[in-house]
């Protein structure tokens, strides 16, 4: 599995959101990762695109596109299968006030 980090922002985030959010970021993440370790385009329902006007920062969204994640691709952790990936932001639209 990829390494990762999230930033204290993605955290308090993350505990603002319900369970069934939470459930449906896990589901959103591992099928991520999944393409990743395969090495994959990640799938077209996930729409995991570069975040316009903020360079090196990337957009997933799931759950009929309300929801979202930024992150970005750290250093690679040698020895570790994958990218190291550095959770920013989750929530709905509301994330992209500050990213």
């Amino acid at each position: 599995m990829p390494t990762y980090e999230g930033t204290s922002q993605f955290f308090n985030d993350y505990g603002r959101l319900n369970r069934e959010q939470r459930r449906r970021f896990r589901l959103a993440r591992q099928a991520f990762v999944e393409d990743i370790l395969a090495g994959r385009t990640p799938r077209k329902s996930l729409r995991v695109k570069p975040l316009e006007g903020h360079p090196g920062y990337w957009e997933l969204t799931w759950e009929y596109h309300d929801g979202r994640a930024l992150f970005r691709y750290g250093e690679e952790i040698p020895g570790k299968p994958g990218p190291h990936i550095i959770w920013e932001r989750i929530g709905g639209h509301d994330i992209f006030k500050q990213p």
